[in-house]
């Protein structure tokens, strides 16, 4: 049997996945949990070989959880199942460490094929999909600015973000400076809009 546990903040979609793959014959869903923070200490009591890990959760993203993941658990191989198949985030999700990258759109055979394909050892990616993200190149921010493009979607005032970050004010403008120009954006949101459509948020 592979033990797979499913991460998705929608309980709606987590509830269908979980439902689906338990039709299959050799795969039991052992864990199910909402949010990216929860995805290590459930895994540390089910036990999973497989990790089927959503990016945009609440907390902690699918793509920062896969390296803490595998880092905790090295037994336990990662998919990525996404909305989203950017460029961005797939680069990302091979850096950290996940063996397979599917968008939800897939047909549900090719989730189950991926599955039990990554379970076996083998990576598993969308050749299109990584054939776009060699083509578009690795993500220009670096993680701070990463950070504080992310506080700066909620909307907040430099101070703000400043805080929320435990950085100060001049920081937070220079990271914010330095996006703007690596995003080729206008202004901060525009800078991380540019760079969540890239998938480097």
């Amino acid at each position: 049997m592979i033990r797979l546990l499913l991460a998705d903040d929608q309980a709606l979609v987590r509830g269908a996945l979980a439902a689906m793959l338990a039709l299959e014959p050799d795969i039991e869903v052992v864990a199910q949990v909402g949010s990216g923070e929860e995805v290590v200490e459930a895994a540390r009591r089910s036990r999973p070989d497989v990790a089927l890990l959503d990016v945009q959760m609440p907390g902690r993203d699918g793509l920062e959880v896969t390296a803490d993941l595998r880092a905790a658990l090295p037994s336990c191989r990662v998919v990525i199942c996404t909305t989203f198949g950017r460029p961005g985030y797939f680069a990302r999700a091979m850096e950290n460490g996940a063996s397979g990258f599917v968008v939800k759109d897939a047909p549900p055979e090719h989730l189950v094929d991926t599955v039990r394909r990554v379970h076996a050892g083998l990576r598993v990616v969308d050749p299109a999909l990584a054939a776009e993200s060699l083509a578009s190149g690795s993500s220009p921010l670096t993680a701070r600015e990463r950070d504080v493009l992310r506080a700066a979607r909620q909307g907040g005032t430099v101070a703000e973000i400043a805080r929320s970050l435990h950085l100060s004010a001049g920081t937070v403008r220079n990271h914010l400076s330095a996006a703007i120009g690596k995003t080729g954006a206008g202004t901060r949101a525009e800078a991380a809009l540019i760079a969540d459509e890239h998938g480097w948020l």
